[in-house]
């Protein structure tokens, strides 16, 4: 069976006059942030959840009871329905929601959890979000995974309308969530628990060149964001997902300079982002898988329109890796224990990058390159800058990074460049 990532390119059926429609609504009308401290967990992972992921599976499953307790609800409405679904009938090759989440559930029990079970919502049956029925097995759940696919098939099967008001479902998960349930999802399935200015889709180079709009559009490279959001679990900063495949990096901090966000969370593949007390003073971080988070501090943020082309300065990246810790409310990264300063030995010069962000135009790009660059200036001794440009041009965008006196780079084996904290990163066009 195929399961889908929700790499944000899936079009819906619905009309794009009436999405924008929605995306503009007020949105006084729409859910309440928590005002309690929250129970309650969240475990985001950034797409492409591996199977064999005992880390990342281990860890929703201790969040919601532990082995042989844990009950786990999975949602899969992101996934198509089965009407739209040509491969419905052959387990092998359906990815629709009801066989997906079939399939989750399964993952589910045999990394050890108690039970699981689909929650049957999607888009050909909205009316289960408001069911007594469905309400009493979400309420007998102890934890909750939202799988990949479309994050819109979500507002459109949980949420109500321009309102952005929770389904009696969504109201018990979340109430769930405040009483110590986990809320845990992959993909779209993670996106969808954004707070304020949800991203919808879009490239980095088209992001940067055009900045951004409120809906969700036809053509995928178009960076678009619902102002309203998703389910509101995350709020303290912007969330991106698919990150490092995908080089999101540009279009998360274009996103962000345009709707005002002063922070983003950009997650990458088969690892979680693990959040304690969301949407509290208490909100407190942990990075658990193969991969990383980056973290975009924007309080320092300058932006210039001049002679119609975009540029960003003062902005800092931190990237966290597994065991690491992050304190939103002090905007601080607590490392792991065990990870050292690394002291740069390498005189090579960083090597150049003509593809920062990973373009799709480009057949023999090298995924993440945003990132390679960063970690090779990080284990240079003789250089304290580097640059790394778009593979597009018309016009090219420069990234810069530089090591300032603040910048700490990590280590748990003396030569890599594992956590990055406090570099610093401009876009400029030319």
């Amino acid at each position: 069976m195929r399961i889908p990532y929700g790499t944000g390119r899936t079009v819906l059926a619905a009309s794009t006059t009436l999405l924008l429609a929605l995306a503009t609504a007020p949105a006084a009308t729409a859910h309440q942030a928590a005002a309690h401290r929250s129970a309650g967990s969240l475990v985001l992972v950034g797409g492409g959840l591996k199977d064999d992921n005992d880390q990342v599976y281990g860890e929703i499953i201790d969040r919601a009871g532990g082995a042989g307790r844990a009950r786990i609800g999975v949602l899969t409405a992101a996934s198509v329905p089965e009407s739209q679904d040509p491969n419905a009938g052959d387990p092998a090759t359906c990815s629709n929601s009801a066989c997906n989440g079939a399939y989750y559930a399964g993952l589910f029990t045999r990394h050890g959890a108690a039970d699981a079970e689909w929650i049957p919502i999607d888009i050909d049956h909205v009316a289960e979000a408001d069911s007594d029925r469905v309400v009493a097995q979400v309420n007998s759940m102890t934890g909750f995974f939202f799988g990949g696919g479309d994050q819109y098939r979500y507002v459109t099967s949980l949420l109500h309308g321009s309102g952005h008001t929770d389904s009696k479902v969504l109201a018990a998960i979340r109430a769930k969530l405040a009483q110590g349930a986990v809320v845990a999802g992959s993909s779209a399935g993670a996106q969808i628990a954004a707070g304020a200015d949800m991203v919808t889709g879009g490239d980095s180079y088209e992001a940067l060149r055009d900045g951004s709009a409120p809906g969700y559009f036809d053509d995928a490279s178009k960076l678009g964001y619902l102002p309203e959001g998703g389910f509101g679990f995350l709020r303290s900063g912007l969330l991106d997902t698919h990150t490092g495949t995908s080089g999101r990096e540009g279009r998360s901090l274009r996103l962000a300079a345009d709707t005002g966000h002063r922070r983003v969370y950009a997650l990458e593949e088969n690892t979680a982002l693990v959040v304690e007390h969301p949407g509290s003073a208490d909100e407190s971080m942990r990075v658990v898988g193969p991969q990383g988070l980056a973290v975009f501090d924007l309080r320092h943020m300058r932006v210039s329109r001049r002679d119609g082309g975009w540029s960003l300065s003062g902005a800092t990246y931190d990237y966290l890796t597994d065991g690491d810790r992050y304190e939103p409310s002090r905007w601080r990264v607590r490392p792991a224990s065990g990870k050292t300063r690394l002291h740069p030995q390498d005189r090579t010069p960083v090597p150049a990058n003509n593809d920062v962000f990973y373009s799709l135009a480009n057949d023999d790009g090298v995924p993440y390159s945003f990132l390679r660059t960063a970690r090779a200036l990080a284990r240079s001794a003789g250089q304290r800058e580097a640059t790394a440009t778009t593979f597009e041009s018309g016009p090219r965008f420069t990234v810069t990074f530089r090591k300032d006196r603040h910048f700490t780079p990590l280590t748990d084996d003396g030569t890599t460049a594992d956590t990055l904290i406090g570099m610093s990163v401009s876009i400029t066009p030319s």
